[in-house]
């Protein structure tokens, strides 16, 4: 066979591939053909439909979130995109020794991505390395890997959210540039719950009335910030007011923030997982208890 077909940077169009895992959407309906009255009466109806913008993709910002194996020579690959949010995308001979994609789809770099097709799953047309990051190595990779596994948890298909997308550049370069992971990761993980609908203003309580810093809450995970009592679920941790004006800060540089916060966040996250485990949130847990 030859390699050289799918090899290449540019792959051709594949729009009607179905993936083993996730079927496509059903194809959508098409307009019935104009009648010949109809064109007679108007030139401009009885011109030719543009095809819809994102069957095609060109040079988009994004990385790479996760990859799997499909058939003998293709890898679906799981990104996330500043504009069209996490996308699946078949990556044809991406596993051939000499494709020039194996060594440009690595996690946690930037990347201009292309793409085509109308399904669930598109077909990369082409991969370019943007560079400008330094790498992520030991503790800091372990991290990376966990943020991934929160958008892929989190983050519904086809769904944008440039604020989040720019905060995961951000917070990967932290990571890189060895900042403290404790409070890198308790900052994305607000911005993700916020950019996801599911955390509201730590500075409020549910009844409007401001947080005080020497106040005991609770955060109510369906509805925001409450005055601690006895009459609330147990299971809800009690935090300083002090912690909740921090967290609004994006500061964590306080132990007792920082301690705080990461019992709230880890309350948080597995409410609105369902009870879910993150597999890479239990080896932080173990190897460091971050």
């Amino acid at each position: 066979m030859d390699d050289g077909a799918d090899d290449a940077r540019t792959l051709s169009p594949d729009d009607d591939f179905e993936d083993e895992r996730e079927k496509p959407a059903a194809p959508k309906r098409r307009r019935a053909a104009p009648s010949s009255a109809s064109s007679a009466s108007s030139g401009a109806d009885s011109a030719p439909k543009k095809p819809r913008s994102d069957f095609r993709i060109a040079e988009q910002p994004g990385f790479v979130l996760h990859s799997y194996p499909y058939r003998e020579t293709s890898l679906i690959i799981d990104v996330f995109s500043r504009d069209h949010g996490r996308i699946a995308l078949v990556a044809k001979g991406a596993k051939r020794p000499h494709s020039v994609l194996r060594g440009v789809l690595q996690t946690f770099q930037p990347l201009g991505l292309s793409w085509s097709g109308k399904g669930e799953v598109r077909t990369l047309t082409n991969a370019e390395w943007v560079g400008g990051m330094l790498p992520l190595a030991g503790d800091a990779l372990l991290c990376g890997f966990y943020v991934n596994e929160l958008l892929v948890k989190f983050c519904a298909r086809e769904d944008a959210h440039p604020t989040l997308f720019n905060h995961y550049v951000l917070t990967l370069s932290r990571l890189a540039h060895d900042e403290p992971a404790v409070q890198v990761l308790r900052s994305f993980e607000t911005v993700l719950l916020r950019e996801t609908g599911f955390a509201m203003n730590f500075t409020r309580t549910v009844t409007r009335e401001p947080v005080q810093p020497q106040g005991r809450y609770v955060f109510d995970p369906d509805r925001g910030v409450r005055a601690a009592s006895d009459d609330l679920p147990a299971q809800w941790p009690v935090i300083a007011g002090q912690t909740l004006i921090d967290m609004e800060r994006d500061d964590y540089t306080s132990p007792h923030t920082a301690s705080q916060s990461k019992t709230l966040m880890r309350f948080l996250l597995n409410y609105h997982l369902g009870g879910t485990p993150l597999a890479t949130r239990q080896i932080l847990i173990d190897l460091q208890n971050l």
